[in-house]
């Protein structure tokens, strides 16, 4: 009798799963989330309100000094300046391998910059995602003309991006016009994606180890097959246009992983307010089902579960990058975070993710928060083992358990 009622729990829980996935969560349009219409909370819009009463200011005496400012007051690092020579961004034209496209990031804004073009601008409002803008590079006294870009979307709001307004990390090989040529790791984003699929249409400099990826590289088809060549950093263009002389392995690491953590919480957001709307502030039980399938895959997320092995020998990264990265670290007693990096086998030494104290997942339902918080206290129990936290040893999970609970104020009680 017992086993009926399991099978039968079982089967009632896959229905409410498919009736739930399958409601249409991601138009941003709806009365759920008023994309268009909502007041924003994003950083860019706030720092741009600064600007316009007179706040702050921008040094506008040339394309890069303009740059340089700007992420300054975006809390942006100059060291996360990362270089991208294949066509894929609205501005393609200006693209090429003597003219690539730089992108900087902190955990809230991504800005792009191409010189001679355009200023591009992703801020994650912590419930709507991105706000996509660009703008010229203003002359004299005037500040930027901005445009809040919806062609944007056609790229960061499709299967890839959960279908919600997000981050989007592509890596392909380009040919001669600089446009694709193939594209790999189909349709996902995140640190699961082998290093030996990343890179593509990137520059990446330093000395980050010997393994493979597709970085560096541009092709051209020879015979119905793709023939690739090295295109080495700084060859055919002058540094001195960018900020920084490193396109460096450490934020192209970071950057996978903050973009696939940032598109899972989001579409939390956008299905739980989906879900709050049909049921007039309630959360039906069908719907909390599927809520807690997408808890318990962000806790896998947020514990590395899947992450993509390292090279042998570790990898090695720009200091002032690492320097950059760690300065907002938020330590526990004992000095440790969940920002310290291990490089040698993996990328952090405690396995839980920083983006847990971002804007986008504290602004998650409660009831989802809540759900992540529980499923990931067990996870890292030291009194029972889950087969699959099975990777992280005790003392791992202690330490990690310890930084959360002198790092944030809303666990539940008993955590």
């Amino acid at each position: 009798m017992k086993r009926i009622h399991v099978q039968v729990f079982l089967v009632l829980s896959v229905a409410l799963s498919a009736a739930g996935q399958d409601i249409n969560y991601y138009d941003p349009y709806s009365p759920a989330h008023e994309y268009h219409t909502r007041e924003l909370n994003d950083p860019f819009t706030r720092m741009m309100a600064d600007f316009e009463s007179g706040k702050r200011e921008l040094d506008k005496s040339s394309g890069k000094a303009f740059v340089s400012s700007l992420l300054e007051h975006l809390d942006v690092p100059a060291s996360s300046q990362l270089l991208v020579f294949s066509r894929t961004s609205l501005q393609t034209r200006k693209i090429s391998g003597s003219n690539p496209r730089a992108m900087y990031f902190n955990e809230d804004v991504y800005v792009g910059y191409i010189p001679g073009g355009k200023v591009e601008i992703i801020s994650l409002d912590p419930e709507l995602g991105g706000i996509f803008y660009i703008f010229d590079i203003p002359k004299g006294e005037e500040l930027p003309v901005i445009e809040r870009s919806g062609r944007c979307m056609n790229c960061h709001a499709v299967a890839e991006t959960r279908r919600i307004p997000g981050l989007s990390t592509r890596s392909v090989i380009p040919g001669s016009n600089w446009g694709k040529l193939v594209a790999f790791r189909d349709k996902e984003i995140g640190h699961q994606i082998p290093l030996s699929d990343r890179f593509g249409g990137y520059h990446v400099t330093g000395n980050p180890g010997d393994f493979d990826h597709k970085g560096n590289l541009k092709g051209e088809k020879v015979g119905g097959k793709i023939v690739t060549e090295l295109l080495e950093p700084g060859t055919e263009y002058d540094w001195s246009a960018y900020l920084t002389e490193t396109s460096d392995i450490l934020p192209h690491l970071l950057l996978e992983h903050q973009s696939g953590f940032m598109n899972m919480a989001l579409e939390a957001s956008y299905r739980g307010r989906t879900y709050q709307h049909i049921g007039k502030g309630e959360i039906k039980p069908e719907h909390a089902v599927v809520l807690n399938k997408l808890a318990e895959e962000l806790v896998r997320y947020l514990l590395f579960a899947d992450e993509a092995e390292f090279p042998s020998g570790g990898i090695k990264v720009d200091p002032q990058y690492r320097e950059d990265f760690l300065a907002n670290r938020k330590e526990a007693s004992g000095g440790i975070s969940l920002k310290d990096l291990d490089l040698e086998t993996r990328m952090f030494k405690h396995r839980c993710s920083y983006l847990i104290y971002s804007d986008v997942f504290q602004a998650t339902p409660d009831l989802f928060k809540q759900q992540v918080y529980q499923i990931l206290g067990e996870a890292i129990s030291t009194k029972k083992t889950d087969p699959d936290f099975a990777y992280l040893a005790a003392t791992e999970k202690k330490a990690i358990r310890h930084i959360l609970r002198e790092t944030l104020s809303d666990l539940p009680d008993g955590w």
